[in-house]
């Protein structure tokens, strides 16, 4: 008997050899010529007259033979798929991380299925917002969410002031320079929040996503060693399709 997965590994190329030869076969169909042929004789009215050569054009090809070889091609490749679909139903096998088995008996459909999954989930995961590890954060259950401690800055104006250059005399005024000064008018109270989440435990959840992709592409390699029995259901459903003959 053969592995699921041998099977597995030739069916991709059985697939390609029935699409190329029935391209071929659909495109040899519509040449009526190929298919027609003649014998030619030529007999003179006298047995003097003028003698010619015999005409011969050769059939090619025969309907018979190109169904043939279709029904072949068309053979190989839906019995060594139904051998891998039937197969497929049956291979299982646990996904284990660390020793611990998390989901037991699963259909080798089923982990192709979740691999793809967890692709699109370690993507998730990996764009998710972090906390900015710059402040000190505590979790506040009744928010739902992070909040930083309290932080006080100062508020600023800017107030006019005047700068005398030199004083005022009896020939000239005073020269005074105008400028702007920050004045502190206040204070802000500030606390920051945010709904991210620590790096750290960003990266757990990589490594543990990670951890489950190694497990199930293990899982489905394991359940591609199981033994399959050769299935054979093309040349019945061929058969009343080409001969029109069926089992009862």
């Amino acid at each position: 008997m053969a592995l699921l997965n041998q099977i597995i590994a030739i069916q991709n190329g059985k697939k390609s050899k029935l699409q190329a030869g029935l391209s071929e076969i659909y495109k040899l169909v519509q040449k009526p010529e190929l298919f027609n042929g003649l014998i030619r004789r030529y007999e003179p009215n006298d047995d003097d007259g003028e003698r010619l050569p015999d005409e011969r054009k050769h059939v090619q090809y025969t309907v018979q033979q190109l169904l043939e070889q279709a029904q072949k091609l068309i053979e190989d490749t839906v019995d060594i798929t139904a051998t891998q679909d039937y197969a497929n139903t049956q291979a299982r096998a646990n996904i284990e991380v660390n020793g611990k088995v998390l989901v037991e008996n699963v259909p080798v459909t089923h982990l192709l299925y979740l691999e793809k999954q967890l692709v699109d989930l370690r993507t998730l995961i990996s764009k998710l917002p972090t906390l900015d590890e710059g402040e000190n954060w505590q979790f506040d259950s009744g928010l739902g969410y992070y909040i930083t401690d309290e932080k006080w800055t100062n508020k600023t104006k800017k107030v006019m002031q005047n700068h005398i250059v030199a004083e005022a005399t009896d020939k000239h005024p005073a020269q005074v320079q105008v400028y702007t000064e920050d004045v502190n008018v206040g204070k802000w109270r500030t606390k920051n929040m945010s709904a991210a989440i620590p790096r750290a435990v960003k990266n757990s959840m990589v490594e543990r996503v990670e951890k489950l992709q190694d497990a199930i592409k293990l899982a489905r390699e394991q359940a591609n060693t199981m033994e399959v029995e050769q299935k054979n259901v093309a040349k019945p459903l061929l058969d009343f399709v080409l001969n029109g003959t069926a089992s009862s």
